[in-house]
């Protein structure tokens, strides 16, 4: 074992390795790989569109287990999209709720939400009035199909786990309905993986990888 040691200690590429692991792990340098996929689909929604009515969010659906983090997916697209077309006017998901509220359209807007959970329509009649206390024409209705995050060593050196993959998957469903005559203007799908190699303990966070998602599908409107 001592020899072992001696032979390695004394190997140039053991110790290019070392230097290259200490410069890595003392930098918090990490090598990020992003995957994704997007495909989408304009019905009617044409150039300029958002700009000249405005679109709004309303609440995202989810799959069981993610319900804490529908605001926060709704949150971080409309903040994308404040910053990449800053010429659209956005209302976000907190001022959605409030008009709605403020205008006495919570029981119908909660009705709205069951009969599209059993046949994936939202109602004319009620989208229309969620248009009007919003002031805009066009509402933006998000699905988190899918989101997980894992670790695992990629590295290790004397028993050590020095370099470690963190990755995180997520799966992502936009619509953008048309409060006037309540049919959907333009849908896009986005499943995007982050994988981010490093010394470092950060994990790849919920924020990261929607901001990627959200700049690729945003990216995609007309």
């Amino acid at each position: 074992m001592e020899n072992m040691i001696y032979r390695s200690l004394h190997d140039p590429v053991w110790w290019l390795m070392a230097a290259f692991l200490a410069i890595n792990l003392l930098s918090g340098c990490s090598v990020d790989q992003v995957h994704s996929t997007a495909h989408h689909s304009t019905v009617t929604l044409e150039s300029g569109d958002l700009e000249t009515y405005g679109v709004a969010f309303i609440t995202p659906s989810t799959v069981t287990g993610q319900e804490e983090d529908k605001q926060t997916l709704a949150f971080i697209f409309a903040e994308v999209i404040n910053q990449e077309s800053p010429d659209i006017k956005v209302v976000p998901l907190a001022q959605t709720l409030s008009a709605i509220n403020k205008a006495g359209l919570a029981d119908n807007y909660k009705a709205m939400y069951i009969d599209y959970g059993d046949t994936g329509i939202f109602r004319r009649e009620i989208l229309e009035k969620v248009g009007k206390a919003t002031g805009v024409r066009y509402l933006a209705q998000l699905q988190l199909s899918d989101f997980s995050q894992e670790s695992r060593g990629r590295f290790s050196a004397f028993g050590v786990r020095l370099l470690q993959t963190k990755e995180a998957n997520i799966r992502v469903f936009l619509q953008i309905w048309d409060s006037v005559d309540g049919s959907i203007a333009w849908e896009g799908t986005e499943e995007v993986t982050y994988a981010w190699e490093s010394g470092s303990a950060e994990p790849v966070t919920f924020r990261v990888i929607v901001e990627e998602t959200a700049q690729n599908l945003i990216s995609l409107l007309p």
